[in-house]
Order: structure tokens, then sequence, then C-alpha cells
């Protein structure tokens, strides 16, 4: 979680929305952020986005991240923020009761995101990112947790494999860690206004430190990301929605999607459902609901992603010449309103910075 802005700093987030109100048509419809082709914005998400179960447990007060078992069908992991919370993991089942605590014996620092993947031994195992950094980078190292799935869910204490992280170009506050389920490689993305997806190495030391790398840009503010089943799809999602990469041929991958995803308090959680038909998304508070959001046929795993539209001849539709140059000349008298709501976007991001950090 980050830091509450101060007044202040919401009403130059609210100005900077304003701000870029006209610039939409603009957008590229599949960039991260996007309404793009498959649903419509209204803050309720796609249809038949229904809440699947909300937090019983009283203690589950800041949940920032959730992934299905392997173990266990119908069980969900889930965690606190940072904060005066005890170092566990909560097992729940479908109706959103816990079945399980797991306490991890050490310090916490900032959990932000969690994931269920075969560990190196091939066997499921639980990873927990410590990852958060509500001082914008300060911390030179992050951590992972890692420990084995248990098998039968009953509450525990557990010391688990602890795997530190530093970035190759200085610290960076994030809250998505996604590992991929074809080989346990970890990623992790930033949370930044011009946000970074890293891998970490595919052989890690368990001792050293390992350096994650920028491998591609990330959809601005994210809060959490996950993969599919068997890793040919992840998302990643911000605050307000969510976009869907194709990740078939490995990371990073192309992005094929993104839409709203339904309002909440302060969305935070994101993963796929075993099936991979919907995404869980999930908010932070007390008796916090957990959205079930279904995907579009073309985002699911095994499935195409959307081609380009043919003529009915069968060859795809190109532009004309006089269409391109029109197209040009189009886009180049948008340039300078373009060019200045990307100027207004940075003044007021800065601005926003700095009062969350006087805050």
């Amino acid at each position: 979680m980050g830091r509450p802005l101060s007044c202040s700093a919401a009403a130059l987030a609210a100005a900077l929305l304003t701000a870029l109100a006209p610039l939409p048509a603009a957008a590229d419809p599949l960039e991260p952020g996007g309404t793009g082709p498959d649903y419509p914005r209204g803050g309720e998400g796609p249809e038949g986005s229904e809440i699947a179960f909300t937090f019983q447990d009283e203690r589950i007060s800041e949940s920032s991240g959730i992934a299905p078992s392997l173990r266990h069908e119908g069980v969900w992991w889930t965690h606190n923020d940072s904060g005066d919370h005890p170092t566990q993991v909560f097992a729940v089942d479908s109706e959103g009761r816990t079945l399980a605590t797991v306490t991890l014996d050490l310090q916490r620092r900032d959990w932000e995101a969690i994931a269920v993947a075969p560990g190196p031994d091939g066997e499921p195992a639980v990873y927990v990112g410590d990852i958060g950094d509500n001082f914008g980078g300060s911390w030179s190292e992050v951590r992972v947790y890692r420990f084995p799935e248990p098998g039968t869910l009953t509450d525990l204490v557990i010391a688990p494999d602890v795997l530190t992280f530093a970035y190759a170009d200085g610290g960076r506050d994030a809250e998505s860690m996604l590992v991929d389920p074809r080989d346990g490689r970890i990623h992790v993305v930033s949370k930044e206004f011009a946000g970074g997806l890293y891998s970490a190495p595919e052989e890690l030391d368990p001792q050293g430190v390992n350096t994650l790398e920028r491998v591609d840009s990330a959809p601005l503010f994210a809060t959490d990301a996950a993969f599919s089943a068997d890793g040919t799809r992840y998302a990643i999602r911000t605050y307000w929605g969510v976009t869907v990469y194709d990740s078939s041929d490995g990371v990073p991958g192309r992005s094929i999607g993104s839409f709203d995803l339904p309002e909440s308090e302060q969305g935070e959680s994101i993963a796929f459902t075993p099936d991979s038909t919907a995404l869980m998304a999930g908010t932070e508070g007390t008796a916090a609901p957990v959205w079930r959001v279904p995907l579009a046929e073309h985002l699911r795993p095994g499935s195409a992603a959307e081609e380009p539209a043919e003529e009915p001849g069968g060859e795809s539709a190109e532009e004309s010449p006089e269409e391109r140059e029109e197209a040009t000349e189009e886009s180049g008298g948008a340039a300078p309103f373009v060019l200045a709501g990307a100027l207004v976007a940075a003044l007021l991001i800065g601005g926003i910075v700095l009062l969350a950090r006087k805050g």
C-alpha cells in the first residue's frame, strides 16, 4: 500500500485526470490503461463480474495479494500489507472463511504480493513478496520469502527461504510479483509513473543478492500481477484496470487487451482463476470483497489473440496512400495538444510526489 495522499495531493490528482480528459481518442486501445476492444468503462467491470466472496476474518484488513492454491481446490492465499500486522499468510475458502494461518518466523517490512508456483523441487510453493518501498526506492535490496505449500491446512509457524534481490538500475517501489509456473522465474513490476517489468536470473543464488533486470515497460502505478496456470498469459493491474499479455513465447509478453475493473476502495490484488477463464480482483479493508471478473475469449490461454480485420476477399485491409497522408496530417495537428497534455501531466505528477513525501 502506498502512503495516503494529502488533500492537496488528491486535488492535484483530480486535476491531472481532468487535464488528460480530452485525450482518450488519441490513446492506443491496447495500451495499459486504455479501454481496449473488450469491455466498456463504467466502474462495474466486464459483464458478468460479481463478488465471489468477502474476507470474513477481521485480521485480514489490508489484503494486498491473492493467489490460488495448487494443492487445495477452492482455496486462496492472501496476506496483509505493511503496518502492525503479524507476519502471517492466510488460507481462505471460496466463502472467504479462514481455514489456516501460516506465520513466517521473520521480520516484515512491506509485504505486497503473493504467488503459488512450483518450487525448485517441482512441488507447490508459496512466494511472498516483501518488495514494497513507501519511500520511493530508498531500500537497496528487497526480499521474497518462499515456503512449501502445506499439504494439510492447519496453523503453522515456518522459517521460509529468504531470497534477496536488487534492481540493476537502482531502488524501486513495487507491489507486483509474478512467478512463471513453467520455470519458476520471478518477475517484479515497479509502481511508478513510468513503471517497468523486471526479471530475476533464471538460476537464483539462495545466499547472495540476485539482480533484477528491466526487460519491458509496464502500466503506471501497478499494484499487482499474476500468471495464468499455464504461463501463457499474465496480467498487470493498477488501481483502476488491468492489462493482459500473451506470454506464449516468454517474458516480456505482448499486450492483447486492457479493461476497467470493478470499482473498489483501493484495488490491490489480482489473480487468474485456476481454469484461467476469469480474474480475481481484491481490495483492502475489513470484510473486503474479492471480485470474479470474466475474461473475453481471446484473452484466455489457448485462444489466439485478435488479428487485424480482413476484407471480404480474405486479405487484410490496408490504407491507401491518401488515407495514410490524411491520418498523418490529423495526428500532426493533434501533436501540440498531446505534448501540452504530457507537460501538464508531468508537472502535476511532480507536485503529487512532493506533497505525498511531505505528508
